[in-house]
């Protein structure tokens, strides 16, 4: 069990003994060197854990026990927003927030959403409660990249966080293997750069309405006590985590390789092979990268165009392409530009021990259902990629066999699951289920600037569903 230190103030000792020296030698000078200052001002303080003769008395086998399947219907409903309260020590809330600080700077400092630390923020023991009960000593910390950075810097605590049931496990032996309602980890997305706050759980109902693995998401209020009662923090989406029960879930064995890439080796472009960058996400300690490493090899081999026949085969061998195509089809009619093709992040392969294959389970959607940033969302022609830069996407779709696919899974989605008038009753349909908690969001926990820029947002995701309509047509008829 990994755990998280955060070094916060000089021991009581060293300050008294330091006293006592100047008090008793007052005629000798007493010099500290740079070096030994910063020793004698860090202190060994760890996050604080206490109360660990706790009784978990709402503990039961279907809501807290490792035995208990995941309870979908509970956690992940579509048409109603639960509440969730977590509550965190005064003491450990100044950890988490001490420690963001040095991450990220000062809070409202202004820092760019670009400029983000490569290191996960400070896990502490907090509860959770929901449905009248609770749930003890989770794990809670922040989460995010240039999301985390950008609201932090603007000033906006509404944050996204991450929950890990059994993270204190070891501080706690009561809570060994605790799960909520048997999920073992959870995030709580923060709707960052979404004023509609329906874009994460709109593309991952999309996503699986095409028959693709994605996490189950649902529409939460949450309220965070931090020794000064309950406070709303605002309209969140909850999501499933890959690593924990959509693997579990929805592949016959949950024995495979996760990875969650991150820098260029997420390109997978010729020569770009790092294993640090492939970051795994089970099976940490068997060094074997060999199904990663062969995808890299295969994509860039130059059977590509001296034998597209055995390159397309020797591919299919190893990556599921066929529900790839229908991914890529999927992402780009709904723009969603925050993934691969233009950013080196926000995707997983599961090596599927039952077929051999990687596939492709896409994750953070919440800037879908847009242009977009970075040279924007890509055409559906791929029309200005290089290649080479991102050979997944260029060397994939120019390849007449794998294109035809494409072009199929292009008219299969925007007759079915991203159908006008289908998607636009969706969004109604949740705007009208949410919309008295994304307007009640308070001063500094909202990215809302008035209950107007809801509705105008709602009425932008609205209108873009017919335009992608007839951005496809246009695409099929030149085909």
């Amino acid at each position: 069990m990994k755990k998280a230190i955060f070094k916060i103030a000089a021991p009581l000792s060293i300050i008294l003994f330091a006293a006592f020296l100047f008090i008793g030698c007052s005629t000798k000078e007493i010099v500290l060197d740079d070096e030994e200052a910063e020793e004698q001002a860090e202190e060994n303080t760890d996050v604080v854990i206490d109360d660990t003769d706790f009784v978990a008395t709402d503990w039961t086998i279907d809501t807290h026990s490792k035995d208990a399947d995941p309870n979908f219907d509970a956690v992940f409903p579509d048409d109603e927003v639960k509440r969730l309260d977590i509550v965190i020590s005064e003491d450990n809330w100044d950890v988490m927030i001490d420690d963001m600080t040095d991450l990220y700077g000062n809070f409202g400092s202004g820092r760019a959403g670009n400029d983000f630390s490569d290191e996960n923020p400070v896990f502490v023991p907090g509860s959770v409660f929901y449905n009248d009960i609770e749930w003890y000593k989770v794990g809670v910390r922040f989460k995010g990249n240039s999301s985390l950075a950008s609201s932090w810097g603007s000033g906006i605590l509404k944050l996204s966080f991450k929950l890990d049931f059994d993270e204190f496990e070891d501080d706690y032996p009561q809570i060994d293997d605790q799960r909520f309602y048997g999920f073992k980890k959870l995030s709580l997305k923060n709707n960052f750069n979404d004023e509609s706050m329906l874009r994460e759980k709109v593309a991952a109902d999309i996503f699986k309405s095409a028959g693709l693995a994605v996490s189950h998401t649902a529409f939460y209020q949450v309220y965070v006590d931090n020794g000064n009662g309950p406070t709303y923090f605002g309209l969140y989406t909850l999501v499933e985590e890959v690593d924990d029960t959509v693997i579990d879930t929805q592949f016959t064995s949950n024995d495979g390789n996760v990875y969650k890439p991150d820098g260029d080796a997420a390109t997978f472009a010729s020569g770009t092979y790092d294993e640090d960058e492939y970051e795994k996400k089970t099976n940490e300690d068997e060094a074997d990268f060999s199904d990663v490493e062969s995808l890299l090899t295969i994509i860039n081999s130059s059977t590509r165009t001296s034998d597209a026949a055995t390159w397309r085969s020797n591919l299919d061998a190893i990556f599921d392409t066929d529900k790839y195509l229908k991914y890529l089809a999927v992402n780009t009619i709904i723009q969603n530009w925050d993934t691969y093709g233009r950013m080196t992040h926000n995707y997983y392969l599961y090596n599927d021990p039952e077929t051999g294959k990687l596939t492709w389970i896409p994750w953070d959607n919440n800037e879908a259902f847009q242009t977009g940033n970075q040279g924007g969302a890509l055409p559906l022609d791929f029309s200005g990629l290089n290649a080479a830069s991102w050979p997944l996407i260029g060397y994939i779709y120019n390849d007449p066999v794998y294109k035809a696919t494409y072009d199929a899974y292009v008219q299969e989605v925007i007759e079915g699951a991203f159908e006008t008038s289908t998607v636009q009753a969706l969004y109604n349909t949740y705007a009208t289920l949410v919309e008295s908690y994304a307007t009640s969001e308070i001063s500094g926990y909202t990215f809302l600037e008035s209950s107007s820029d809801f509705q105008s947002a709602v009425s932008i995701l609205e209108s873009h569903a017919a335009s992608r309509a007839s951005a496809v047509s246009s695409y099929l008829s030149a085909q």
